[in-house]
Formats: structure tokens, sequence, C-alpha cells
């Protein structure tokens, strides 16, 4: 009996082996590599180095001013473009779900921008946010004031905000989406004869019903706007300007693991600390969001 439990638990990791090779060689061996890295002096050029500077790296991070404007950069970014994503999806879900005429052509309509690459988009929106592009003229047009969004370092990562919130609010959409259809229309007609109204079982029932769904759309917010780069990166051209303005913690690592000789353990260790960072703001999200009660 031991015999066969061994023959069917060999040939079950067997059968796995090449998953757990490209898991071990691309996710936890690079993960690994980073937390040392964190610990050491790195010089890759020519003959590669490694000096043991225990958590000299990371006390190095406390002094470092352009890592504080990095972090509240992407704090802010954070703290603005998650609520605004997650209340804009669960709004534009609830509007296709109510059944209005042509829904299917909204749907495709508003779920291109999550189609198109991320690259073209920071690219179109730099277009229309130059100081001749299509907003100031729209605004002209208006007689409002037109902005230099992009070197104004009050409105450049305000800039790149309002790009995010447009073209990633459309891919929870979805998922809220295939949830609101799995609400049971009882708990509608059960609310409809106590009185209320729209409005009401929008709060009431959708909300309540959705915080699961609500849940993991606010962690893969989280994960995602915490790692912001490439926007950034396009933006700014690998500077983090104007200014540091849109300076964000991931494009600080890689101008310190890229572009300065010598700092590919201190950006080892930035990006440990937003790894923590990251898994920290997870677990408080899940703790706050209570979702366990709903079953």
């Amino acid at each position: 009996m031991r015999k066969k439990i061994w023959r069917e638990a060999g040939a079950s990791y067997l059968l796995l082996s090449p998953t757990l090779f490209v898991l071990l060689l691309f996710i936890i061996g690079p993960i690994l590599f980073a937390v040392f890295l964190a610990f050491h002096k790195v010089q890759l050029l020519g003959t590669a180095t490694f000096e043991f500077v225990g958590l000299d790296n990371f006390k190095r991070i406390a002094g470092d001013l352009r890592a504080k404007i990095a972090l509240w950069n992407t704090i802010k970014y954070v703290a603005i473009v998650v609520p605004c994503q997650t209340i804009l999806a669960l709004v534009l879900a609830a509007t296709l779900n109510a059944g209005l005429k042509g829904q299917k052509w909204f749907r495709i309509i508003y779920f291109l921008p999550t189609l198109t690459s991320s690259a073209v988009l920071t690219l179109i929106f730099m277009w229309m946010y130059n100081e001749n592009g299509l907003i100031n003229h729209l605004l002209e047009m208006f007689g409002l004031p037109t902005y230099n969004w992009i070197g104004d370092p009050k409105m450049a990562l305000n800039a790149i905000m309002m790009m995010n919130i447009w073209s990633t609010a459309p891919f929870y959409m979805v998922i809220y989406l295939a949830a609101l259809q799995d609400i049971p229309d009882s708990l509608y007609e059960a609310a409809e004869l106590d009185g209320a109204n729209s409005v009401q079982k929008f709060w009431y029932v959708t909300v309540p019903y959705l915080r699961p769904v609500t849940s993991f759309v606010v962690v893969m917010g989280l994960i995602g706007t915490f790692q912001l780069f490439d926007q950034s990166y396009i933006f700014s051209g690998g500077s983090g300007g104007p200014n540091n303005s849109t300076l964000t913690v991931v494009l600080l690592i890689y101008q310190y693991a890229f572009k300065t000789l010598g700092t590919m353990g201190y950006a080892a260790a930035l990006a440990v600390a937003l790894a923590i960072i990251i898994l920290v703001a997870t677990l408080l999200q899940r703790k706050f969001s209570k979702e366990e009660s709903l079953y």
C-alpha cells in the first residue's frame, strides 16, 4: 500500500516538474536572488562582486530624499487611483447591468482601453496633454484656462492618474459585471416589497453583496498601482520629472539598478521594501474589508 502511495506521488510530481521548474527558475529564484542582493553591495560589470553590507542598504533608504519623494508620489497615486477606479468600475457595471438598449456595444466601447497597449495609451495621452494638444484646445473652446499638463510639476502626476483611472476601470468593470449577474433577483424583489427605491436597492443590496468582489478589486488595484512604472517612465523620459513629480518607487528602482553604477544592491533593497509595503497594505485592506463575514 505504501509503495503504491509513493509511486502515485512520484508520478504526480513528475508531471508537475515542468511547472515547478518554471516557477523556481522565473519566480521563486529571482525573488530569492533579489533578497540576496538587498544585503550586498553589488558590482555586475566586468567581474561580478558581492560585498555583504548587512542592513546598510535598508538604512540608506531613510536618508534618501529621492526615495522619500518617490514613496510619497506612489502613496498619493495609490490613494487616489484605487478608490476612483473601483467606484467608476462599479458604476459602469451597474449601468450596463440595468438593461440599457445597445448595452453590448457599450461593453465593447468601455473595454477598448484595456485592450490597448499601455505604452500606446501613454503616447496618445501625451499628445492630448501637450500644450497644443486636444485637451487644451477643448478648454479654449469653452473659455477655460489651459494647463501645461506634462511640464507643470503640480499637474504631471495628476495627468497620469486621470489616464490610469480611465484605462483600468473597464477591466474591473467586467469583474463587477459578472458578479452583478449572480445576484439573486429574489433579493431585489424582497427589497421592493419593503419599499426600497433604486438607490436604496443599490446601496443596501448590491454593494454589500459585492463586498468580496470589491475586496478582490481593491487588492488587485493596490498591487498594480504600487508598481506604476511604464507610464511614469514614458511621460518623463525616464527621469521622473518635472522636478521628481512623476518619480515612483519602481521607476527609482530602475534608475538605481540600471542607470547608476554600483547601486544594484540598493535597488534590490528598495524592491524588497516595496514588496513589504504592498504585502502590509494588502493585509490591512483584507482586515478592514471584513469579507469573511459574508461567508
